[in-house]
């Protein structure tokens, strides 16, 4: 084996561990982090005067820009049916109520940031994420006919800058997700009492 041959094959060795290590590293960076299951079953149950629950959906997710609440680890969706579920009872003979989930939009906007030497010492919000839920609960008799319903509507937004990771990223979304059902829990029950007190046990 020639001199230049074993020099290759020294270079070759070193450039494979190198790949190796750079794709370790990048997995150890890109380790995503866990979040907890949004749960409501703290709060007071809501037993309904009705025969059956039915949970349903009307928002159909564009899955693209502006659009993002579907990259969401946690959607704004899913954290309300989780609401739905932990927080009513059907406890009744007759009638049956339906709870409709309108919109869980989250659009993502961005933002202008400074240019020119200013810019370039400075770290500004890049991205503001503006999030909607709204919701309704319905009451029909056996025949189907709508005996009374109570909405509510919640908006919150929040932003992130520039030289935000991505765990830092999802964070965000996470916290926002969080309070806007925060926000439409406080209504809808309030929304509840007020015109579908009839309806409760």
């Amino acid at each position: 084996m020639t001199v230049i041959k074993l020099f290759l094959m020294i270079i070759k060795l070193f450039s494979s561990l190198f790949v190796i290590f750079a794709l370790a590293s990048c997995q150890i960076n890109s380790t995503s982090q866990v979040f907890p299951e949004l749960t409501f079953k703290h709060l007071k149950l809501l037993s309904l005067n009705v025969a059956r629950l039915e949970i349903v959906s009307s928002y159909n997710q564009p899955m693209s820009a502006p659009n993002v609440d579907h990259l969401f680890h946690t959607q704004p969706a899913g954290a309300l049916s989780n609401w739905a579920k932990d927080r009513f009872r059907a406890n009744g003979t007759n009638s049956f109520a339906r709870f409709t989930i309108i919109e869980a939009s989250v659009s993502e906007t961005k933002l202008d940031k400074k240019k020119g030497i200013i810019g370039v010492f400075t770290k500004d919000q890049s991205e503001r994420y503006d999030a909607i839920l709204e919701a309704k609960l319905e009451i029909f008799d056996d025949s189907g006919h709508s005996k009374g319903f109570a909405k509510a509507r919640a908006t919150r937004s929040v932003t992130v800058r520039e030289d935000s990771s991505i765990n830092q990223r999802e964070q965000a979304w996470f916290n926002l997700t969080e309070k806007l059902v925060r926000d439409i829990n406080a209504e809808l029950e309030e929304n509840i009492l007020k015109y579908l007190s009839r309806w409760l046990n």
